[in-house]
């Protein structure tokens, strides 16, 4: 597991960091700690970004949980927060819950369980970003209505010109050949000429304009999806 994925926990007990943290680490996360309200909204201003995930403790010195869940979810609405607490009665969970937090989780707990619980909050999330429009500067792709537009306006694409230019997206920045190109989006069964690929990236370039200087040519090879730059055949 990567070790990019960067989980924060917000706890003033020493004891129960460590013990957290240890667990997520032998998983291999990444964690940050912070040992008071204050600390935790400090690092998630800072790295809010880069955080995957948030387990927070409701009972805490300078801020309370309910203040830093508030606003965590201000600032970064879908960012999981798992909440942490000693308190059982069923009101705080469900004002938790009204708040925006993810999951609720009572002292004492299992590690291992919560381990568990992070690690499906975090599948959910994922599964959850990849459905969301994929954005390259002034380009959106929203691959669920298979829709593309630059600058709000709507291109029409066809099927193979669409699938060609999510292909080059998804390969952000890296050189692919006319040969891979040409088996991801029409197939390894496909027995047609590689002038195919040039033909639908000259249409493709074609319809989004000046921005078509994105897809960069690679001489003798095949292209990049990049967005800065200058085309490597200019």
């Amino acid at each position: 597991m990567s070790s990019t994925i960067q989980i924060l926990i917000a706890d003033d007990e020493d004891k129960m960091r460590r013990l957290v943290g240890d667990f997520l680490k032998r998983e291999g996360y990444a964690v940050l700690e912070a040992k008071d309200g204050g600390q935790a909204v400090d690092i998630v201003d800072e790295k809010g970004d880069e955080i995957s995930l948030v387990v927070l403790d409701v009972m805490m010195p300078v801020q309370d949980g309910w203040s830093v869940l508030r606003h965590i979810k201000s600032k970064h609405p879908s960012l999981p927060v798992i909440m942490l607490t000693a308190r059982t009665e069923e009101a705080d969970e469900i004002f938790g819950l009204e708040l925006g937090a993810d999951d609720y989780v009572g002292k004492p707990f299992s590690p291992i369980v919560l381990t568990a619980r992070i690690k499906s909050l975090l599948r959910k999330s994922a599964e959850v970003g990849s459905t969301l429009p994929k954005t390259y500067g002034a380009l959106t792709i929203d691959d669920v209505g298979r829709i593309v537009t630059l600058n709000g306006k709507r291109l029409d694409l066809s099927p193979k010109e669409y699938e060609l230019l999510v292909y080059l997206a998804a390969n952000q920045n890296i050189a692919v050949s006319r040969d891979q190109i040409l088996n991801a989006v029409w197939g390894y069964d496909y027995f047609g000429d590689l002038r195919t690929v040039d033909t639908h990236i000259k249409k493709v370039r074609a319809k989004l304009g000046d921005w078509g200087r994105i897809i960069h040519t690679v001489r003798s090879y095949g292209y990049r999806f990049e967005l800065d730059g200058q085309d490597d055949n200019a």
